[in-house]
């Protein structure tokens, strides 16, 4: 199986880098000194589960010099899929399974707004990895784990496939009832946590101590909650107090990273994020005024970042 990692930073490195480990030919895009530290000494991660150094089949900047591609992992922002798409549209053969391990709840939207239903799996990932140089992932923190699962939750012939691989890769894997919900549920807590964070460029323990903030943080979610379940998803209760008994357990100083990316002035996935909910529940009827609150506060700074 030809296996393509699109994007090999901290997720799509770490993950692809397990799987090469494993045996499997895979073939790596990255750019600049990174790509170049991997072409010459194989990629390196540092990790709580083992150190390793593997050389993948292939590194490139170069779209077609990669073998076809039987599966696609896509390590990349959620903001910056509609472009890979376009670029791997002509490289996806019939067959081909494209696996968005992105944070958002959107990115198979987007997907299919170029591929066929049968190429895209619906998925999403819980790692803490990122870049250290060139070459250098470091897995920091906690088991990662992919979860993973066809748009209509059959257990089809090649979703079995994908688990083997991970399995052999020593990945933990879940092919859950219902990847929608798994999608949305991630999706909730990461969008409630993200802009306000980048709002108040505090970490998650002293919003949470606020009364004020914390109840900004619960409204954020009710509206992600409504407009989930006016597109169909049967997102619940219980998933709302699933997202903030983690908030909770959350240890001191911890900020997600599209917070990070706010406040250092680099593009981040706002749009996806609290935009994504202010503009569907403008469509489906949908009052959002908190999160639509920290959008427009956060867009000037966004514009800003992308002009640079």
């Amino acid at each position: 199986m030809n296996i393509l990692i699109y994007g090999a930073g901290g997720v799509g490195g770490y993950f692809g880098g397990r799987i090469a480990d494993a045996g499997y030919k895979v073939s790596m895009i990255a750019r600049g000194e990174h790509l170049e530290a991997i072409q010459q000494n194989g990629l390196e991660v540092e990790s709580i589960n083992g150190n390793f150094r593997v050389e993948p089949f292939l590194a490139t900047d170069d779209l077609s010099k990669v073998p076809s591609p039987d599966l696609i992992i896509l390590g990349i922002k959620s903001w910056q899929i509609p472009e890979a798409a376009k670029a791997l549209k002509s490289f996806v053969k019939e067959e081909t399974m494209i696996l968005p391990l992105q944070n958002g709840a959107n990115n198979v939207e987007n997907l299919l707004k170029v591929f066929p239903k049968k190429n895209v799996i619906g998925g999403l990932c819980n790692i803490v990895t990122f870049v250290t140089g060139p070459g250098q992932i470091k897995h920091a923190s906690r088991d990662p784990l992919i979860t993973f699962g066809e748009l209509d939750n059959s257990k089809s012939e090649r979703i079995l496939q994908l688990k083997e691989i991970f399995d052999d890769s020593k990945i933990t894997n879940i092919i859950p009832e219902n990847i929608q919900i798994e999608i949305w549920q991630k999706f909730l807590f990461i969008t409630t946590v993200s802009g306000l964070g980048g709002l108040t460029r505090v970490s998650i323990d002293i919003m949470r101590e606020s009364d004020y903030l914390y109840g900004l943080m619960r409204n954020t979610a009710k509206e992600i909650l409504a407009v989930a379940n006016a597109k169909g998803i049967a997102l619940s209760q219980k998933n709302y107090d699933w997202a903030f008994e983690v908030i909770q357990k959350l240890p001191v100083g911890t900020t997600a990273s599209t917070q990070r990316d706010i406040m250092s002035g680099k593009p981040s996935e706002l749009e996806n994020f609290n935009g994504y909910i202010v503009k569907e529940g403008k469509r489906l009827g949908i009052a959002t005024p908190v999160n639509e609150y920290v959008y427009e506060c956060l867009l000037p700074m966004e514009k800003k970042a992308r002009v640079q």
